[in-house]
């Protein structure tokens, strides 16, 4: 059992006097001698029982708002997050700090489950992760109430909004957690969501005098710019020349990562791509490069970032655009974390806008064509009618393809209303440890290891290791067993699979494939049932979300930062003065001679009347050259003259 940690071991530290309690856990725990803005009145509403949802941008510190009060309340804190790796980093990130954490994943079997839940109980744990699946089953509920839980902290919180841009089924089912612990608070947290989706987080989360608290948009030292670019890599190239440090890269597609990363070698620039595809030892190992400056540029899917704390990237490209200013605002936002300098730059051609215009089309297809790969799914699975609620399968998209004859841009999209019609759901970034258990009795071990006494040295350590490995399955890891035995991993894998054809283990190596999980069992095609009312108004609300997004690429006066900050809801943002259309309005600016002049002339040309354009705009290139159409809209945006649908030149 864990030893307990006395409950007000945080309250009492020499030379802290006048910091407040939750200052006192913030510089034990975590080292910072003060919040960052919006994080201690969010505890102070949380410490005072409110249900309370924070909007925070990325890098803003979401994650103390719940650890924070956490420490300071008794019982544990139960964290809903969507993102398996996330738990997983914030569990490890936790325990280093010798904070007591566990997480349970849609991964883990039912005994580990168990295993998990009983030291939860037992132990001083004071966070307890939990994927919004896990929610609702039996076995979570059997042991709820000896959880004593004494906060909810939801992450990722706009996965509840059946209108928001990343909608989850599960989430919905948080409200009846509600039920079970009704004085317990609840604090949501997002870093994007408009006023409706807010809304519709404190509605299905059933808040009582909530308090919403909204930190501002503004990224002062976050330049955003827009290009459009037909050469694409040349403008990477200087954009990556001109501004020193580190860079992400965002692209499409799998295959456009290596591409990209090729080109950026090939000049000499130290780069590498990561996808969700790679095996998770080189995903970790190349995002590890990337974090210690090893590796400058990381090409990559969106499936790149999330969770990762690298205060000091330089730039943040996007080579295609995204599908919506929530996806763009957070992958933008992990540029320039430290408050230095840093630029948000994203490149486009015009076949991308118009491809994004087709989007709607490509990602709600029609009923039949759910039905179809929906049918090619139980095919490839071989999955009877009447069975797979609860399991998982190994899904290789690109093989599922070539043998219906798909293509990505056709499955991937049906994936994603199925598991919004809440039948299944799709995981790329599954990571299942080795198991192993001693299947054999330990009399036959004995003779074994008599037998074959080359495998001592591997058994004995194994046994010595890892508690209960005759009673159930545990998790191993190679790596560790091969640096203890002075090995390789390779050799080590080889043994292991031969304990398992001598019948003396059961050996499950590590699944890293895809998954896919089945929340409800497989139906027939035919009797395949989709929400159409809830369906058509996805749509009619994802086509909204692709229009503010064309709206902002092709928007060539407004600030980008006011624009972003406007579509979310905050309307008291000013120019920022540092995106490419701020500092286009500085070049543009007239100085008093130039309007002084430009005046004179209109004064001139209209001495008798009305003029149209064309003549105003003759008469001004003689003096101004390129700069009169520019000083046209000026003059008329400051109400010096009048231009109608006709194009006549009037005077206010």
């Amino acid at each position: 059992m864990i030893k307990k940690r006395p409950a007000d071991e945080v309250k009492d530290i020499p030379g802290e006097t006048g910091s407040t309690e939750a200052q006192r856990v913030l510089r034990r725990y975590w080292g910072f001698d003060r919040f960052r803005p919006l994080q201690e009145a969010v505890i102070t509403s949380v410490m005072a029982g409110v249900d309370t949802l924070a909007l925070m941008p990325t890098g803003g510190g979401k994650s103390l708002c719940y650890q924070v009060p956490a420490m300071m309340l008794p019982g544990l804190c139960l964290v809903i997050s969507p993102l398996i790796a996330l738990m997983k980093d914030q569990v490890e990130n936790l325990r280093r700090k010798g904070i007591t954490a566990f997480a349970i994943d849609s991964g883990l079997k039912r005994y580990e489950v168990i295993k998990t839940l009983k030291t939860a109980v037992e132990s001083n744990c004071k966070f307890l992760y939990v994927s919004p699946e896990r929610l609702e089953t039996a076995l979570f509920k059997e042991y709820l109430p000896a959880l004593d839980v004494r906060l909810i902290a939801v992450d990722e919180a706009h996965c509840i909004a059946q209108w928001g841009h990343d909608f989850r089924p599960p989430y919905l089912r948080i409200a009846a957690l509600r039920e079970e612990l009704p004085a317990v608070p609840v604090l949501a947290l997002t870093a994007s969501a408009t006023r409706d989706v807010e809304q519709e987080i404190c509605s299905k989360l059933s808040f009582r005098g909530e308090k919403i608290f909204r930190q501002s948009f503004e990224r002062p030292n976050l330049s955003y710019s827009v290009f459009a670019e037909e050469a694409k890599i040349n403008r990477l190239l200087t954009i990556l020349r001109n501004v020193p440090g580190s860079s992400i890269v965002y692209c499409r597609s799998r295959r456009q990562t290596r591409q990209i990363t090729e080109q950026l070698q090939s000049y000499g620039i130290v780069a590498d791509f990561y996808h969700a595809g790679l095996p998770a030892d080189i995903r970790n190992s190349r995002q590890e490069a990337w974090i210690q400056n090893r590796v400058r540029v990381i090409a990559c899917t969106n499936a790149f970032g999330m969770g990762i704390d690298k205060p000091d990237v330089r730039t943040v490209i996007h080579l295609d655009l995204p599908d919506g200013l929530e996806n763009y605002y957070q992958e933008a936002g992990r540029a320039g974390r430290d408050k230095d300098k840093a630029y948000a730059v994203l490149l486009y051609r015009q076949a991308d806008l118009e491809e994004l215009k087709k989007q709607p089309g490509i990602r709600f297809p029609d009923i039949a064509q759910i039905k179809k790969i929906y049918g090619a799914i139980a095919a490839y699975l071989q999955l009877p009618a009447g069975h797979g609620a609860g399991n998982y399968y190994d899904f290789d998209l690109a093989d599922f393809n070539r043998r219906f004859n798909l293509k990505m841009a056709e499955t991937i999209p049906v994936l994603k209303v199925l598991e919004q019609e809440g039948l299944l759901s799709f995981n790329e970034q599954v990571f299942i440890p080795v198991r192993l258990q001693f299947t054999c009795t330990r009399e036959t071990l004995s003779v074994f290891q008599r037998d074959f006494p080359g495998h001592n040295p591997l058994v004995k350590l194994l046994l010595r290791s890892y508690e209960g490995i005759f009673d159930m399955p545990v998790p191993i890891y190679e790596k560790q067993l091969a640096g203890w035995l002075k090995t390789g991993v390779d050799e080590v894998k080889a043994s292991l699979q031969r304990l398992h054809a001598h019948g003396i283990v059961s050996y499950e190596p590590l699944k890293e494939t895809p998954q896919l999980y089945f929340l409800q069992d497989r139906v027939q095609s035919g009797d395949l049932t989709i929400n159409r009312e809830a369906y058509s108004a996805r749509k009619l609300i994802f086509e909204k979300r692709n229009r503010a997004f064309i709206a902002y690429t092709q928007n060539e006066k407004d600030c980008r930062s006011v624009s972003i900050g406007n579509y979310f809801g905050d309307m008291e943002m000013m120019p920022c003065g540092i995106c490419d259309n701020c500092l286009n309005q500085k070049k543009n600016k007239l100085s008093s001679g130039e309007f002084a002049s430009a005046m004179l002339k209109v004064e001139e040309v209209m001495h008798n009347g009305p003029v149209t354009t064309s003549d105003l705009l003759l008469a001004l290139t003689a003096i101004h050259g390129e700069r009169a159409g520019r000083l046209i809209d000026y003059l008329a945006a400051e109400k010096k003259i009048r231009v109608n649908a006709d194009g006549l030149v009037t005077r206010y």
